[in-house]
Formats: C-alpha cells, structure tokens, sequence
C-alpha cells in the first residue's frame, strides 16, 4: 500500500462519522492500510488512559491519522468513572491535546467554506480559513491548583499581583499562556504561506495587543517583521472582540485569519456557524512531519449509534488529509462530491432540515463524485 493511516473513531458519533469516512474512502479505492487504534473515554473507564501507549507506538508507524470524537468530562466527573483501584491515582487529559503536543502538531488548520445550497449558510460568499496555533498559550496546559508557594513567591515580584496578596493559595487557581517567538514564527509563516500557495488574498492577525501586551504583542511583532517577506499579500490585524463583531458583520471580506490557541479556538467555532455549523467544520492539526485530522464536533453521546449527524464535517477532514498527502485528484472529486450533493438537496440529515442518516449521506457522496 502506498500509505498507511490510523483510524480513531475515539467516542458518541466519531464511530458513526468515521464508519461514513472509511465507506467514502473504499469508493475512491485509495490506496492505503487502515489501522485501528484505541482512544477515547472507554480506555480511561477501563485503564485510566485515554490515549494508551499502543496508541502512541501505533501513530509512529503511520503516515497520518483520521480522528472522530472525544468526550471529555470535568475532572471529579472523571475520577467517579474509573474503577476503585484506579481512583485518586491518575488524573484526565484530553487525548488530543495530548496528540498535538506529543507530535509537536502546531498548526490547526479550519477552513470554513459556504458551499452553495446550504440552507444553514449565513452568507453564501464566505470561504475564509483559521490558522491556530496549536501546542502553546493556554492550551499548553501549565496551571496551579492550590498554588504552589514557589510559584507565588516568583509571580509576587509583578506589582499587579499585589491586588492578591492577601487571598489563600488554596483559594486561587493560576493558569499561564506561554508564547515564545519561534512558536509564533511558525504559525504566522504556515498561514502567510498558504495564503501564498493557494492564492489568497489577505491574512489577518488576531490578537489582543493593547491588553495582553507582552503576548499578543509578540504575535504581533512577529508578524509585522514576516509581512515584508508576503508583499503580495494584504496584511491586516484585528483585536479578538472585534473579530467576533466583523466576522458577523463582513465575514466574505477575510481570507486567512491567523491567532493563538483560545483566540483560534473561538473564532474558528464563530466562522464555522456561519457556513452551517459544526456539521461542516473539518479540520487539521498538522506539523512539519505528521497531521491528525479531524472534524470539530464533539460526541454527541445521545446521538451515538443513531447514525443521524452530519458527516460532511468529516469527510472534509479526508479532503484535508488528501491535500496534505499531495493526492490533489482525489481531492478535487471527494470535494466535487460533497458540494453537489449539498447543492443538489436530495439527501440532507436533521440539522439542513432532512430525515437522511449519516451512512446516506455518505452514499449520496459517493454518487455524486463523479
């Protein structure tokens, strides 16, 4: 086989919406080896591990990997789930931040895309895609509860901190957002150079600058220097809030936004809304020698075996994988099949006003390919 995947279909509806992506893939005949892992909430029930070792080894000997949905719950919430020997012993994490660390995926990648037909497009002229950053600021998980007193000793000399002398350490919980330069070196150079290479026309920064100055300030820095290496392309800055308000506003004006990781996190769930929700939202964690691709849903736990969401979210995930392993043909007829088919209306599953199933959806795909 010329490639080899890793499937993790991980919880709820990510079985459902992979079981959709793997019938797609057979149609193409692409030629690759599917290989199964575990992950999800049934391994940390069963082994306090929702992404186990195995998994791991298992990713390394793939060229990339299909990932469906994870549930992920608060953390007594977790610790009740696990069997008595296990409790108090090992605490949660999410599996796929894990991923993204671990593979050093820095690059989340959203494209939100208004395919014509869409009755749940906001506008029908939006096609703009969101570069996240991915293993650093808040997501980089750095945080204290209780405080350490070797911590607070050290964050003490900031003179803002003088407003918390007085609250217990144990009162307090400390989150840091962690940028260094070469992290906000790479994500602003992945998004200026796919604007490049797909001919886009802008890319936007979007940050919070006059706030959060020594962070946001240095994603800002960082991309003034780099612009002048793009004189081709219309740069543009944005604070987060007001994104939110011009993204409501004017979203057919932008083209390629680029933000740090809770920034990204929120304006990519905002952008995809506008082209129909998360049923649509596909998207990629890609770093320079691996990629994880998945839709941005969650579970869905109510709906799991139901085989009634949307599945086009996913299989725009197999889209993206497909560009990034360079298959631009299938591609181009993967994507051919889902915009003829949201075109055409036929086959539409609950959330477009239909009564289809997920695997219909799939086929109706699979149909119109050609």
């Amino acid at each position: 086989m010329k490639y080899k995947i890793a499937l993790l279909p991980g919880d709820g509806v990510g079985k459902d919406v992979m079981e959709a992506a793997r019938i797609v893939l057979n149609a193409l005949e692409f030629d690759a080896e599917y290989i199964y892992g575990d992950i999800g909430w049934e391994f940390w029930k069963k082994e306090g591990n929702p992404l186990p070792d195995r998994t791991i080894e298992l990713l390394k000997e793939t060229d990339c990997a299909l990932f469906g949905a994870i549930t992920s719950k608060p953390k007594k919430e977790a610790q009740e789930e696990l069997p008595e020997y296990l409790k108090g012993k090992v605490e949660y994490f999410s599996p796929i931040v894990k991923l993204r660390q671990l593979f050093d995926l820095y690059a989340n990648v959203r494209p939100c895309k208004a395919y014509e037909g869409n009755p749940l497009n906001y506008r029908d002229d939006i096609d703009l895609v969101v570069f996240r950053e991915n293993t650093q600021g808040l997501y980089a998980g750095i945080e204290f509860y209780p405080v350490p007193d070797e911590v607070r000793k050290a964050i003490e000399i900031h003179p803002k901190m003088q407003k918390f002398k007085e609250i217990p350490s144990d009162e307090m919980a400390i989150s840091l957002r962690i940028f260094t330069r070469e992290g906000c070196r790479r994500i602003l150079k992945k998004a200026f150079d796919y604007a490049k290479e797909n001919k886009r026309k802008s890319v936007t920064v979007v940050e919070k600058p006059n706030v959060i100055r020594e962070t946001s300030g240095m994603m800002i820095d960082e991309a003034r220097k780099l612009k002048e290496e793009y004189p081709d392309i219309e740069y543009g800055e944005a604070n987060i809030d007001a994104m939110a308000m011009w993204l409501l506003k004017n979203p057919q004006n932008y083209d390629v936004l680029v933000t740090s990781n809770m920034f990204g996190d929120i304006i990519s769930d905002l952008s995809a809304q506008l082209v129909g929700g998360l049923g649509f939202a596909c998207s990629g964690n890609i770093g320079d020698k691996y990629a994880v691709f998945e839709p941005t849903h969650g579970s869905a736990p109510k709906y799991a075996g139901k085989y009634v969401v949307n599945p086009t979210a996913m299989l725009l995930s197999v889209k993206m994988m497909f560009d990034w392993l360079g298959e631009k043909k299938f591609a181009e007829k993967l994507e051919n099949g889902i915009a003829t088919t949201i075109r055409e209306g036929k086959v539409r599953t609950y959330d477009m006003g239909g009564n289809s199933s997920t695997l219909d959806m799939a086929e109706e795909v699979i149909r119109n390919m050609d």
